[in-house]
């Protein structure tokens, strides 16, 4: 009887899963955003199209890349944040497994531009569904650049299921706000279609959620703290009144101190 089970070529085992990591334009803008935070930037630009699904655009001033790490980062299960399973109890970033910028890459086209601050030049990559279509030195600044374009361009099943462009950006929105609360010293701009969304510089955690919801948000907050020996619990809450019958705008952010 001949044998059934075979290995699968590279370029379906990522297209396999980015059905996991990549669901939908935010998730993109996530993996991304959060990248750059981990980056140690100080300033990121989120640049989108027609609500994520021509372009997703991130933009940092962080540490960047070398030459090896900017092309091994598309490697599936390629990671600066593990070297040993016991590290997965001392993390300390936000993504760690090396799979999503292998995924991302395997169904969008992907143009990264990144460069240490000591070096003169950095890397200018291009990648079309997992294909490296080019590799070059450029002249950049320092940090990293991340364009992706055209998500799901080949799978055009996968496409068909993603919502209105109201719906995803309303997604792409939440995910923006959830990191930009989460780092209040990190100056964040948002752009859709050309029109600036978001300019939220840094600021202290209240001043924060102000820039973000705007409006009478600074009245409407209570804050709230609590310590014991477990736990402790710090942030805002808003005063009864003006309570809302659904859970939208609910963030926690749970930080570790081990």
């Amino acid at each position: 009887m001949s044998s059934i089970i075979q290995l699968l070529p590279d370029h379906v085992a990522n297209q396999i899963a980015a059905g996991e990591v990549v669901q939908r334009p935010a998730s993109v803008v996530k993996e991304l955003l959060e990248n750059a935070v981990d980056a140690k930037a100080t300033d990121i630009k989120l640049i989108i199209k027609d609500a994520g699904k021509s372009l997703v655009q991130v933009i940092d001033n962080g540490l960047g890349m070398s030459v090896t790490d900017a092309r091994l980062c598309f490697e599936r299960h390629a990671t600066s944040k593990i070297r040993q399973a016991e590290d997965l109890f001392s993390l300390h970033t936000k993504g760690f497994r090396g799979e999503a910028l292998a995924s991302i890459a395997a169904i969008t086209h992907v143009e990264m531009k990144t460069k240490q601050d000591q070096e003169e030049l950095g890397t200018h990559i291009i990648i079309e569904g997992s294909k490296f279509v080019s590799q070059d030195v450029a002249v950049l600044p320092k940090g990293t650049s991340f364009s992706v374009k055209n998500l799901f361009f080949n799978i055009p099943a996968r496409r068909n299921f993603l919502k209105s462009e109201v719906v995803e950006y309303r997604h792409i929105v939440d995910e923006f706000q959830r990191v930009a609360l989460a780092h209040a010293n990190i100056h964040f701009t948002f752009y859709h279609n050309g029109s600036e969304m978001f300019n939220l510089p840094p600021s202290n955690f209240r001043q924060r959620i102000v820039n973000i919801f705007s409006g009478k948000t600074n009245e409407k907050l209570v804050p709230v703290q609590e310590e014991t020996e477990i736990v402790e619990i710090q942030g805002f809450v808003s005063k009864p009144e003006f309570a809302k019958k659904s859970r939208g705008e609910q963030f926690f952010c749970e930080r570790s101190f081990y």
